[in-house]
């Protein structure tokens, strides 16, 4: 058992180089291995192309392809079984003949949930389910989240002074030291959709990029209450993931209606006598992670 989380761990540090390039797939990592030893490892690098496991089969040595049949391949999601873009990983592994796999969660997917692992153990191939699955269904929380509700996974986004407030005495103000504000345009680079309200669109001015990170612009939305977010046609438009970075009339409308995934607050050290309160954390909100960068202090709730 040890051995096998060890090895469904590296599938997971695989996975995660797929992070950008890979969406709107889930981000997966397959390794290969024989008497303890990995003989070939991969990842899905980019949406269209090849999947983890071929990745995986394709970087085994030719000397060690005898091996195989003798090996077992670890994946950090269940192996497809559908024709997409791609064949079925789950065919590639009964014609590679692998005596075993091991698979960190069932994909959730319609076209898949189940049948990948169905396919395998008829072939009468030992499969073993659920190694480490808690960690590797939040790798793709966002996917899940998507197909599962038919909706972007949200984040709420704010940072407040230590005693509660957004601003001061109702002006704009730097809560964010200059490292967490790179943080959080690393975040923007890692997700798909930025959204603010009116009032913050038009008083900040906020431009909602990633100029102190690289990576993608976010999609950039304002709502109000003449253009309201309509889910729907969010998840039309594969956006598998929104940031809710608006003042505290939009984040509280989110609150509000349940509807958020993740909460994502940064509180400094600072005080101010008046303005905005920062909105209050739901009672079923679960602390994730706490972390401090330059006294300021970002705690991740989720549910």
């Amino acid at each position: 058992m040890l051995d096998d989380e060890k090895f469904i761990r590296r599938c997971i540090q695989l996975a995660k180089n797929g992070q950008q390039d890979a969406k709107p797939n889930p981000m997966v990592g397959a390794v290969i291995v024989h008497n303890n030893r990995i003989i070939g490892e991969g990842y899905h690098i980019r949406c269209g192309q090849a999947h983890a496991e071929v990745n995986a089969f394709a970087s085994v040595k030719e000397e060690d392809e005898v091996l195989l049949p003798e090996s077992t391949i670890y994946v950090s999601l269940e192996p497809c079984s559908h024709y997409g873009k791609t064949p079925p990983c789950a065919d590639l592994i009964i014609k590679k003949r692998v005596r075993r796999v091991v698979v960190g969660c069932i994909d959730e997917f319609a076209e898949v949930q189940g049948r990948g692992i169905k396919k395998l153990r008829d072939a009468g191939i030992e499969v073993k389910v659920g190694v480490l699955e808690t960690e590797c269904k939040q790798l793709n929380r966002r996917f899940f989240t998507f197909h599962r509700e038919q909706r972007p996974y949200i984040i709420l986004k704010w940072a407040q002074t230590a005693n509660g407030f957004i601003d001061n005495h109702f002006q704009p103000m730097q809560i964010s030291s200059d490292f967490t504000k790179m943080l959080s345009h690393k975040l923007r680079a890692e997700e798909d959709a930025i959204l603010i309200g009116r009032v913050t669109d038009e008083r900040d001015q906020p431009q909602l990029n990633v100029r102190e990170w690289y990576g993608p612009y976010p999609k950039r939305l304002v709502i109000d209450h003449t253009h309201p977010l309509n889910l729907q046609s969010l998840h039309a438009h594969n956006i598998q993931s929104l940031i809710v970075e608006g003042g505290a009339i939009t984040l509280k409308s989110f609150l509000e209606q349940d509807l958020w995934d993740e909460i994502r607050v940064e509180t400094s050290e600072q005080t101010v006598s008046d303005g905005t309160r920062a909105p209050q954390i739901p009672p079923h909100a679960v602390i994730w992670k706490s972390e401090t960068y330059d006294r300021n202090r970002i705690i991740i709730f989720r549910r």
